[in-house]
């Protein structure tokens, strides 16, 4: 099974991003988080490649109310044929208020976002248990 390639794309203006630095991240991320793949439970990731698209809440809030049915921005959504959208207004309210650096903000939704392609969910609490501790564990080995 062939790796998919990764591009990280700034569809939005507010806030600045250094995008080169979360592509090189993600390059690195991704092969880790997949081969954490969870049998049976994600698509084949050698028949996609994977777009991390930064955009603003209110396009975030757009596609939130439209494929989840939920009001407001929110961080991160994956789309299960490789398509990841991050919020960086969000990112950056988060990233303040967890005391997180922005670009680790941002690192860690795009680690959500690729083990949600590898099966993971974090619906109920024994899931997103299972989801936090891979996170971290990619987080500490993926610089």
């Amino acid at each position: 099974m062939r790796m998919p390639s990764v591009a990280v794309r700034n569809r939005q203006r507010k806030i600045s991003v250094n995008v080169p630095a979360l592509q090189e991240f993600a390059s690195r991320a991704l092969p880790r988080c997949l081969a954490l793949a969870l049998p049976g439970k994600r698509a084949d990731a050698s028949l996609f490649d994977i777009y991390v698209l930064l955009i603003s809440d209110r396009r975030m809030s757009g596609l939130h109310q439209k494929f989840l049915k939920k009001r407001g921005p929110t961080d991160v959504i994956t789309f299960e044929h490789g398509e990841i959208f991050i919020s960086i207004e969000t990112a950056r309210r988060n990233a303040r208020r967890f005391g997180n650096s922005f670009q680790g903000e941002l690192k860690l939704y795009l680690v959500h976002g690729f083990l949600h392609l590898a099966g993971f969910d974090d619906r109920n609490e024994a899931d997103a248990r299972k989801m936090r501790a891979a996170q971290e564990r990619i987080l500490r080995t993926v610089f």
